[in-house]
């Protein structure tokens, strides 16, 4: 017997405007939003046989180094153009080091994930 990953899932002090911001970024929409017992909503955001991601409100803001992150790459274009392009709707560069095939940026609530070339 195995497991199947249901959801990435994204903690977010607003999960409304964090939602929005990794929905332009990834070409995803909304698909669903649900209430738990305590009050809490969740948004769900997806795209075509991609991964769901949850954006779960918490009442911190994040503190440290992720333990998990995000590795994308440009679905056309250079690497440049998209670190452009994510810079421009919110994101903010961390680290563009010239010895690394990679450019870390972070989300507008300090998320790190990572932008590579094409495979």
């Amino acid at each position: 017997m195995t497991s199947v990953i249901l959801t990435v899932t994204i903690d977010c002090v607003d999960a409304e405007s964090l939602s929005e911001f990794w929905c332009r970024v990834l070409g995803y929409a909304k698909i669903r939003r649900f209430t738990d017992a305590k009050g809490v909503e969740y948004i769900e955001v997806g795209g075509d046989r991609e991964p769901v991601l949850l954006f779960q409100p918490v009442p911190d803001a994040k503190s440290g180094k992720n333990r998990l992150h995000l590795d994308m790459a440009p679905a056309e274009g250079s690497l440049a153009d998209e670190v452009r392009r994510l810079v421009g709707l919110g994101a903010r560069l961390l680290v563009d080091d010239p010895e690394c095939p990679w450019t870390v940026l972070a989300d507008p609530e300090g998320n790190e994930f990572c932008v590579l070339p094409r495979a």
